[in-house]
């Protein structure tokens, strides 16, 4: 359950380290955001070797795709997963991933919410 203010972690090659949680998209009255949710971020740091090569700088506004979280999930047959930390995708304005590499699991069930570009880019999947 990633909230507003929220701080997360990014599981990609754009050379940004953690973000902070501006607004969750989805409506009026959505509150929290889970595996799947499409998110408003910025940028709180920056990798050290990363810092001179990205387009991206500290403060910037873009969005993100949240694809592990601390809050246990049960799936319909039964099975329950859990991750160690928060972690999230980032997309540029136009919704296309700004990394080249996703690093990491992502859920299977992720294939059904029409990101198939981003998760197309990724190694392992669960």
């Amino acid at each position: 359950m990633i909230h507003v203010s929220s701080l997360l972690r990014v599981a990609d090659n754009s050379g940004v380290r953690t973000v902070k949680c501006i607004k969750i998209l989805g409506g009026s009255f959505v509150k929290t955001a889970s595996i799947g949710g499409l998110i408003v971020v910025s940028i709180q740091s920056l990798k050290p070797k990363y810092s001179n090569l990205t387009k991206l700088k500290k403060g910037d506004i873009c969005y993100g795709v949240i694809a592990r979280t601390k809050k246990k999930i049960i799936c319909k047959d039964g099975s329950v997963f859990k991750f160690n930390s928060n972690v999230l995708f980032l997309l540029d304005k136009t919704k296309k991933a700004i990394g080249t590499r996703l690093t990491g699991v992502v859920v299977e069930s992720l294939r059904r919410r029409k990101i198939m570009k981003t998760i197309s880019i990724s190694a392992q999947f669960f």
